[in-house]
């Protein structure tokens, strides 16, 4: 009998494969609630700056960066958490960027 059959006896590929995906289950509900809290947020802020007397560019940054972390939500909930993690960086980026032509 070889290693892997004694593994696959004992319960142990059972047990990591359940690790795994309890893994890939998590990056995906924290993705889709991140990039859905940090939209929600973006909207928020959008409208905020918005009824304000800043420039036209800052809620139109805001608003734009809402969109790639609901982006990166959509994507995070299908099992993209790499591309969904970079997007909620780049929307991010692009909300803080927005917010120092205020």
């Amino acid at each position: 009998m070889d290693e892997k059959d004694e593994r696959f006896e004992n319960g142990e590929e059972y047990e990591d494969e359940a690790a795994d995906a309890l893994d890939a289950r998590r990056a995906r509900w924290t993705a889709t609630g991140t990039g859905s809290l940090l939209a929600l947020v973006g909207l928020a802020a959008s409208t905020l700056r918005l009824t304000g007397s800043a420039p036209v560019l800052v809620p139109g940054a805001y608003a734009f960066g809402a969109a790639v972390c609901a982006l990166a939500a959509a994507l995070g909930a299908r099992g993209r958490t790499r591309r969904a993690l970079w997007l909620l960086i780049v929307g991010v980026m692009v909300m803080a960027l927005g917010d120092q032509f205020d």
